[in-house]
């Protein structure tokens, strides 16, 4: 099956977020901005897989059931809403969907104690279930246990093996939430094809997860995932010391990035409107202003999300966003913000 890269668009700005492709269907990481100015950290650029499996089954969605000739809602009734995490049932773990099914079936149409979590809250609601007009037992949710898809990895400890990647979170899909990660495994890929980027309608790497584990994910943040690969990528590149937030000047910089079978190349970039207190994952603009770049893809497209930028022989951040406006422009994150979700996240 292949995973690809979907979009999600705000006022101005496409998010290069990791698409959700199933519906039912991390080991300790160092380093920290505190010491980033005396790190240096194997650039990336090379295309990865991430499949994420989360803490809890996340609620993208409350229906109506059928029973007895009437629609009702139990898991509106019980208080449930979208975007909610279901972390146990009955002082259960619900480590997937079918572990929440299979409570509900079983429940013979008794209330099942489910504890939430809800804005970083935990709450528990008791959760009666019907019987359906089938015959089943049914709660009218809606929920997600994995997801899958495509990114850029930013950096290598050449020491450790330890990685991070998009300079963003994987958020679901349909709410938006970032994913609550139980575990994660990173994966090679298989680039297939590109989709050029144009106004209005950013392109995409087009691409599929090999078989096989690479690696493991322990982190998802809102500023990259983290996590170490069980071997050393190929013909992994030299140290660059790693350049501070006060290090990232206006001006040239090259940004790194796999497109297809020539692996990770170099393209020139320009960085402006440098926001050095940004704690976020928008701390500058990023334009494309290499020839081959916008010929070959239009400019910045969805899987390009961790690109690692290079300025004055410094890795100082990666790409996260492109403007829905304009493919050649997007946004970028100091590689600060990176270290510093990765320290937080041990």
């Amino acid at each position: 099956m292949q995973e690809k890269i979907k979009k999600m668009t705000g006022a101005r700005a496409v998010l290069i977020l990791l698409s959700v492709v199933m519906l039912f269907a991390a080991f300790p990481v160092t380093g920290s901005a505190k010491d980033a100015g005396d790190m240096k950290l194997c650039p990336g650029g090379m295309a990865f897989g991430v499949r994420l499996y989360t803490k809890g089954v996340l609620v993208v969605g409350i229906s109506e059931v059928k029973s007895g000739g009437r629609c009702v809602k139990p898991a509106k009734d019980a208080g449930i809403k979208t975007k909610d995490v279901i972390l146990t049932a009955d002082g259960k773990e619900t480590d997937s969907v079918k572990d929440l099914s299979d409570a509900i079936s079983d429940s013979g149409g008794s209330g099942i104690k489910l504890t939430l979590s809800r804005d970083g809250r935990e709450m528990s609601v008791t959760l009666t279930p019907v019987k359906g007009d089938d015959g089943r037992y049914q709660a009218g949710l809606w929920l997600r246990d994995t997801t899958a898809g495509i990114g850029t990895v930013t950096f290598i400890d050449p020491d450790t093996g330890e990685f991070g990647g998009l300079g963003h979170g994987i958020c679901d899909i349909d709410t938006g939430e970032l994913m609550p990660l139980k575990r994660g495994t990173a994966m090679s890929v298989a680039i297939g094809g590109i989709v050029k980027g144009k106004s209005g309608k950013p392109g995409e790497i087009k691409g599929y997860l090999l078989p096989g584990k690479s690696g493991s994910i322990s982190v998802n943040s809102d500023r990259g995932v983290f996590g170490a690969f069980t071997g050393m990528p190929d013909e992994l590149p030299d140290p660059l010391p790693v350049g501070t937030r006060n290090d990232v000047t206006e001006g040239k910089a090259q940004l790194i990035c796999t497109l297809g079978d020539d692996g990770a190349v170099y393209y020139d970039i320009e960085i402006s409107k440098i926001n050095r207190d940004g704690r976020d994952n928008r701390n500058f603009v990023v334009k494309v202003t290499d020839r081959r770049l916008k010929e070959r893809a239009g400019g910045i497209i969805q899987g390009m999300s961790g690109s690692p930028i290079i300025q004055n022989g410094r890795l100082v951040g990666a790409v996260t966003h492109v403007m829905v406006s304009d493919p050649a422009v997007g946004y970028g994150i100091f590689i600060e913000n990176m270290l510093d979700a990765m320290s937080e996240g041990k």
